[in-house]
């Protein structure tokens, strides 16, 4: 390490000139990083609804519209101008049941009319092209701007138009809090502007490389930068840190950077591990966004090392100047009073949250959870203010589309009659219904036999009264699934948005045990090599582990609804960030255990690190409370919430509750620590 930290100090000119030439390219590179907004993409092949997706394309509905103030004969015609919209695949609407050609209203049977007119406006079900559901939305919305329209294109359109507009507005919000508590971390005013830099080369060259992903989901591109600046600044904190102790040691700026390389290099490298490998336990998932996500932000945790190693070194030294001319008195408090009182009377509370663990560790597995695109907007929202009028007016309604190999009608027709007869199947739309079993297909126009017969499969057309996901909606799609083989075997498809959630609440549960012991193993593994024990990785983990189940729990025990996306990518993020409050803490405590005795070593160990802990969780507090309150999007919103509760839930385990199970488990860490030096000089 030496060595190395010699060449990048030699090289400090050619280091920096290198790095602002790389965040050039990387700067450009962004702009072509495609951004991915379709959750159901990221559904392994073999699920069932992405065999189906395959066959129909964007044939499926995905966009309710309801246009108000129109009769029936102008609702006719505005449907022929939602059809003629370049982005509009196909438009469903009455006039496909019966023929309304100079047939007054009042002769329409009651029940037919009312799930496509009601309240004096007419009710479409429009399938928009999946390529840009942002411009397919605003045409419709053009040609009618009084429209009311929802459904998964409404949700996906409105999540692009206001994700990316987004991210842009909460840099601004993070910075000054991020620069204010630097301020109260640091002695020199210039320090923050150091780490800021060095971290945001990170972030350019992390977004810049991921060009060569091709694209990134919008969960990915919104919280990724803020996230790694809030988990990696603590690395450039270290570094300089050491830094400025080497040159008050009398070390002229060279051998001071050269030394406190090598004297971080372990802090840097054990905390940047353990996150790299909490963040890559997402890519264990089947779910591709978790590889996506877990693939990013440990990318970006990797640039976040190699800057604060690198590239902060040859600044800092040429920036030497202007840090000793910013120096100001330290703000930070010496916390001594907090250690005594946390080591003197902190047990009481220690046990009571170890004893929470319980409850925590069941409400959190009992959470209600959300799945799909429905989940992705607050309940504010106008998005979900129009989704709910049109409830109000036509009931709920979702539509499915089943598909069986072309040939056999009689049996599409006792299929469809045995569908009929399924709760919450309100209508089956087939050829059997719509044309009858005595003509042949050979007759009927090509627009509209496409509708009920296309690509060798005959096509039903499902309409059900439940919403788009929860259970009521899932036990209907294992229904309508378990009576289409009974009759057709493993041949059928179905789609629709309740079924796509569906696959993605199963694919996404089943990755939970992966990724949990995934993670928890790594940094095991990991902890094992730091601290050389066979103790205090358990120790940690549960301190972490419990703050996790403690924080997760809470929308359990309020009341409040989950995205299951959230709650998986918050369970390993947390993990991999907040864990290294709890080696800091624990490394000190083993240095100042060997010349004292345990209770005074938890204190020293509680007053040299709170000042050092605070800081980074608080940033992390900061950025994901931010991300919750600024984001529109329910999913990056709630992990951000989530995610900024979590960094102060884990402080507080790992301020109050470590420090004593440390003295608790003094004598199994003293057994356990020397059996392992021992076995390792064999």
């Amino acid at each position: 390490m030496r060595r190395f930290s010699l060449a990048v100090v030699r090289q400090r000119r050619a280091i920096i000139v290198l790095s602002v030439l790389l965040c050039a390219v990387s700067i450009f590179a962004m702009l072509n990083v495609r951004v991915n907004y379709d959750l159901a993409s990221y559904l392994p092949k073999d699920a069932p609804s992405t065999k189906a997706m395959g066959l129909v394309g964007d044939d499926v509905p995905n966009l309710k519209v309801y246009v108000p103030g129109v009769s029936l004969s102008q609702a006719v015609n505005a449907k022929a101008a939602i059809a003629a919209s370049p982005h509009v695949k196909r438009v469903l609407w009455l006039d496909d049941t019966m023929d309304l050609r100079g047939r007054p209203e009042e002769t329409i049977p009651e029940e037919a009319l009312v799930p496509w007119y009601q309240e004096g406006g007419a009710l479409y079900q429009v399938a928009i092209d999946s390529t840009d559901y942002t411009t397919g939305y605003s045409d419709i919305k053009g040609l009618f701007p009084d429209a009311i329209m929802a459904g998964d294109a409404a949700n996906q359109a409105t999540v692009i138009s206001v994700s990316m507009r987004e991210v842009a507005r909460i840099i601004p919000f993070i910075l000054p809090i991020v620069i204010f508590i630097l301020l109260f971390a640091t002695r020199h005013w210039f320090e923050p502007v150091l780490f800021l830099l060095s971290i945001l080369v990170a972030i350019l060259l992390n977004e810049g490389s991921n060009v060569f992903l091709g694209s990134v989901s919008f969960i990915t591109r919104a919280s990724s930068a803020v996230l790694q600046l809030a988990v990696s600044i603590d690395y450039a904190i270290f570094l300089l840190h050491r830094f400025g102790e080497c040159r008050e040691k009398g070390m002229d700026n060279q051998s001071a950077m050269v030394e406190a390389m090598v004297l971080s290099a372990p802090a840097v490298a054990a905390s940047a591990m353990t996150t790299l490998f909490g963040f890559l336990a997402l890519t264990l998932m089947d779910f591709g966004l978790g590889k996506d996500m877990g693939f990013v932000l440990a990318k970006g945790i990797l640039f976040s090392y190699l800057t604060v190693m690198v590239f902060l070194p040859a600044l800092a030294i040429s920036a030497a100047k202007w840090i000793d001319k910013t120096a100001h008195r330290s703000f930070m408090p010496r916390f001594q009073k907090f250690s005594g009182v946390v080591i003197k009377r902190g047990l009481p509370l220690s046990i009571i949250l170890i004893i929470l663990m319980v409850p925590a560790y069941l409400g959190q597995k009992s959470n209600t959870f959300l799945y799909g695109s429905g989940g992705m907007h607050a309940p504010g929202s106008r998005v979900k203010y129009e989704a709910q009028e049109i409830e109000r007016m036509f009931g709920r309604s979702q539509q499915m589309l089943l598909m069986v190999p072309q040939g056999d009608l009689a049996r599409v027709s006792e299929l469809g009659e045995k569908l009929k007869a399924t709760q919450h199947i309100t209508g089956v739309v087939s050829y059997p219904t719509e044309v009858g079993l005595g003509i042949p297909p050979e007759v009927i126009p090509a627009d509209a036999l496409a509708q009920l017969r296309s690509g060798g499969y005959d096509r039903l057309i499902l309409a059900a009264d439940t919403p788009e996901e929860g259970e009521e909606a899932f036990r209907l799609v294992e229904s309508v699934r378990s009576i289409a083989a009974s009759y057709f075997g493993d041949t059928y498809r179905l789609i629709g948005e309740n079924v796509v959630n569906l696959d993605l609440k199963n694919t996404i549960t089943k990755d939970n045990t992966e990724v949990l012991l995934g993670g928890i193993i790594a940094i095991g593994v990991i902890l094992l090599l730091t601290f050389r024990s066979l103790s205090v990785p358990f120790i940690l983990l549960l301190v972490i582990q419990g703050a996790i189940w403690i924080n997760l729990s809470l929308p359990y025990f309020f009341g409040q609804e989950l995205n299951y996306i959230g709650y998986e990518i918050v369970s390993s993020v947390q993990l991999g960030a907040t864990v290294d409050y709890g080696i800091l803490l624990t490394q000190r405590y083993l240095e100042a255990r060997r010349r004292m005795e345990k209770r005074e070593a938890a204190q020293y160990a509680l007053s040299m690190s709170t000042g050092s802990i605070l800081p980074p969780a608080f940033i992390l507090a900061s950025a994901g409370l931010l991300l919750g309150r600024i984001s529109s999007n329910g999913v990056i919103s709630q992990m951000g919430t989530i995610l900024g509760r979590g960094a102060l839930i884990s402080a507080v385990m790992v301020l109050v509750v470590l420090p004593n199970l440390l003295i608790i488990c003094d004598g199994l860490i003293k057994k356990t620590t020397r059996i392992r030096r021992e076995s390792a000089l064999l």
